[in-house]
């Protein structure tokens, strides 16, 4: 298929069909030229609509990485033959890089108020990744190229004054994600039984979260009840959080699916 063959066949609205022209436009780019190119920093949805792409154009060479492992945005890197994905994350040529951000820490500064700081000085979300918020802290994923911009200009968040200094990505501390196991039979593995059982919900309220488009499988939204869901398939819900089916079982002795979960905290 062609560039646009391919955009009619991923894409689900315009907005959508921009984002993956982007992305081809980088894979080109690193096809054409034997030179690494990527994208900015892509959400989760965006993420799993970019991985569409990659399935229908037939799985060329590319990874995410933002910035540590289990980043929630990355960006979408495509890589010519010679180089390999290890030299590339520690090398010149990936633009993901970090600053902290320190504050006292007796104020009382969240993930919005730094968020709000840094695209109120006309930043591109597309430019920042993840936000690691602790006490007198927060570590900010950033492109490369607006580095000496928030040096320069991000300096403070609410009415806190902030000092900032580059750090290397190795030093990132990412807070350990808590998670809930879940383990339960369920009838069928329908997408409004398993969501019942995630966010220990009624199947008739799940189902009605599904048909209104507030729950989403594998970051995209569905609105079909009865659409199967299978393991590694990751459930979010608006107000809800997220929960990742982690293993499929067998049968119970009274003919329901096994299954454990794992919901976000």
């Amino acid at each position: 298929m062609n560039k646009t063959e391919l955009l009619n066949k991923t894409a689900r609205d315009a907005d959508e069909r921009l984002l993956l022209a982007r992305a081809m436009d980088k894979m080109e780019l690193a096809h054409q030229r034997s030179i690494p190119s990527c994208t900015g920093f892509l959400s989760p949805q965006e993420r799993a609509s970019v991985e569409s792409l990659m399935n229908a154009s037939g799985h060329p060479r590319h990874l995410f990485f933002g910035g540590y492992e289990g980043a929630e945005r990355a960006v979408c890197a495509f890589l010519p033959d010679w180089q390999e994905e290890d030299d590339w994350r520690s090398g010149e040529d990936c633009p993901v890089c970090a600053l902290r951000a320190s504050f006292p820490e007796d104020a009382s500064l969240s993930h919005r108020d730094f968020l709000g700081s840094i695209l109120g000085l006309g930043l591109d979300r597309e430019k920042v990744g993840d936000l690691l918020v602790a006490p007198g802290c927060c570590d900010i994923l950033l492109l490369r190229e607006i580095e000496d911009f928030l040096l320069l200009h991000l300096e403070s968040a609410g009415r806190t004054r902030l000092k900032l200094k580059p750090i290397p990505l190795a030093q990132l501390a990412p807070k350990a994600v808590e998670v809930k196991t879940i383990r339960d039979t369920v009838a069928t593995l329908r997408l409004d039984a398993v969501a019942a059982s995630a966010f220990s919900l009624s199947r008739g309220r799940a189902g009605e979260l599904i048909s209104s488009g507030k729950l989403q499988l594998n970051y995209r939204e569905c609105v079909k009840p009865d659409r199967a869901v299978a393991q590694g398939d990751v459930l979010s819900c608006r107000g809800l959080g997220k929960c990742v089916v982690k293993t499929v079982g067998g049968l119970s002795k009274k003919g329901r699916t096994m299954i454990e979960l794992e919901r976000y905290l």
